[in-house]
């Protein structure tokens, strides 16, 4: 994996890492200090090593120690939680700049929250929605007989709501762990989600709707997505009780949006790294794994491993920058060079208190313009500060990626003016992630397959190498590219090395 600074790695500190998880209001602790500096001839010996320390590697090691394992846990960044990330706030404060929601049938993420005396609220939803489209800006209730879809014209609503429905039944056909042996698999792989959508979504109005629906999904436009890989992602939104749908994906009350975590979803990893301790090791980006005789050889940046098995729990195309000797099937090396990150920034501007409420409002915004065309309220649960928080996505993300902050910010808060009015224009801080910059992700919220992909690849995706296992959310079978599905596929590869060790 390409470097993105000079560390030396660390191994986390028990005591750092509780005394954020126990801090008050959402004080947490960002970057874990060190048990002790390591050495640049640190070398570890474990049953597994594992590449990773985001919520998919944490989980796979938790489990595999509690199978009896010795494992180390070897993570690029200077802190655990890959992206999932909360940042500090001018006030005091903080905000989650990657994956924060969770919703309905999201069970594994949820199960461990709860083992970790992590708690939830409810994403705020009180008030209306906000459509700005054609220049005009238009509030709507969401607890009427469209709910959540935007007000636009009737033809729209019901092109949009035929074209829904049959995604929903194409997805039903959509087998969740093997995709690619859909009975019309090849007929779907080999189109993109757009030119289903422009013989489908025949009225200008739907089509904004399904458009801004996938922007908000993948963080990629339709053009770039196989619409195999869109009908499964459907029918991933579920559980083995309840079949995925495209309203679970995009909706608040009753969807994947519907909740947050009590001190911001980073709390998960850091006490689930907590009670790993000192095996996992910071600052260590992985830049080989090789083989030699019965075991593994994992380099990273001043340490060594040696292991009888390797999980790699890192995005695919990130996976594809560490050196592998032998080499990698060829199958599992071209799937990495052809699933590429979506494009996707987080805003949040922080204000003295969320005075958009008053106005009866919510925060949730759909825009057919600007960086920024999807909006949440970002507040804490006791509304002592206000934040508004914009995802910029796709082509709007690409566009911005050579900026400077100033210009990103000054563009977030025209729209965001735009949307609530004079008050937005002078924020007390503002904060940007911007993933497709951030150097051991580069993008998000997930790969995702363009057309070919999955019916000529999908097979290698959780296919071991050898001693060498896959994980991370992209590989889950429910909620790829979420939190949910990144610790389902933590269980998952535990239990498959498990058996194999």
């Amino acid at each position: 994996m390409a470097r993105e600074r000079q560390h030396q790695p660390r191994a986390l500190s028990r005591r750092s890492l509780l005394g954020g998880a126990a801090a008050a209001a959402g004080a947490v602790t960002l970057t874990t200090t060190a048990a002790g500096p390591a050495s640049a001839a640190s070398t570890r010996d474990v049953d597994v090593a594992i590449v990773g320390g985001g919520l998919a590697g944490l989980t796979a090691a938790r489990d595999l120690v509690a199978g009896g394992r010795t494992v180390a846990v070897l993570e690029a960044r200077d802190r655990v939680g890959g992206r999932v990330v909360n940042l500090p706030l001018a006030n005091g404060g903080f905000t989650e700049g990657g994956g924060e929601f969770i919703g309905p049938t999201q069970d594994r993420i949820k199960a461990l929250a709860d083992s970790l005396g992590v708690a939830t609220f409810t994403t705020y939803n009180t008030g209306k929605n906000l459509l700005y489209k054609d220049g005009k800006k238009t509030p709507y209730a969401t607890d009427g007989i469209l709910g959540s879809v935007p007000p636009v014209d009737a033809a729209g609503l019901a092109n949009a709501a035929i074209v829904q429905a049959s995604l929903d039944d194409m997805a039903k056909q959509v087998p969740v762990d093997a995709p690619w042996t859909a009975a019309k698999a090849a007929e779907w792989d080999k189109q993109t989600f757009e030119s289903w959508l422009n013989a489908h979504a025949v009225i200008p109005s739907a089509k904004f709707l399904l458009d801004v629906a996938c922007t908000s999904i993948f963080s990629a436009q339709p053009r770039e997505l196989s619409l195999l890989f869109v009908l499964f992602y459907i029918a991933a939104a579920g559980n083995e009780s309840n079949a995925g749908t495209l309203e679970r994906l995009t909706d608040t009350a009753n969807g994947a949006q519907e909740s947050r975590f009590v001190g911001g979803s980073q709390q998960v990893p850091i006490k689930l790294a907590a009670t790993l301790g000192d095996r996992v090791v910071l600052s260590a980006p992985v830049r080989s794994i090789a083989r030699s005789g019965g075991r593994y050889l994992v380099t990273a940046d001043g340490i060594t491993v040696t292991a009888k098995k390797v999980v790699v729990a890192v995005p695919p195309p990130l996976a594809g920058r560490i050196v592998f000797d032998p080499l990698l099937p060829a199958s599992r090396d071209q799937l990495g060079q052809r699933l590429p990150m979506g494009s996707i920034g987080k805003a949040i501007a922080v204000y003295d208190s969320p005075f958009w409420r008053a106005d009866g409002l919510n925060g949730q915004v759909v825009s057919d313009s600007g960086a920024v065309r999807s909006t949440f309220d970002n507040s804490p649960p006791d509304a002592s500060y206000g934040a508004l928080m914009g995802f910029i996505e796709a082509d709007a993300m690409r566009a911005y990626d050579a900026s400077g902050v100033d210009e990103v910010k000054a563009a977030v808060l025209k729209d965001y003016a735009t949307y609530f009015g004079d008050k937005a224009k002078s924020p007390t801080s503002f904060v940007l992630q911007r993933w497709d910059n951030e150097g051991f992700s580069r993008g998000g919220p997930v790969a995702y397959a363009p057309p070919g992909v999955l019916t000529e690849y999908g097979t290698a995706l959780r296919e071991p190498a050898d001693g060498i296992h896959w994980a991370g959310t992209e590989t889950s079978t429910y909620w790829n590219g979420f939190m949910d599905g990144a610790v389902r596929s933590g269980e998952r590869v535990a239990k498959e090395v498990l058996a194999a060790l």
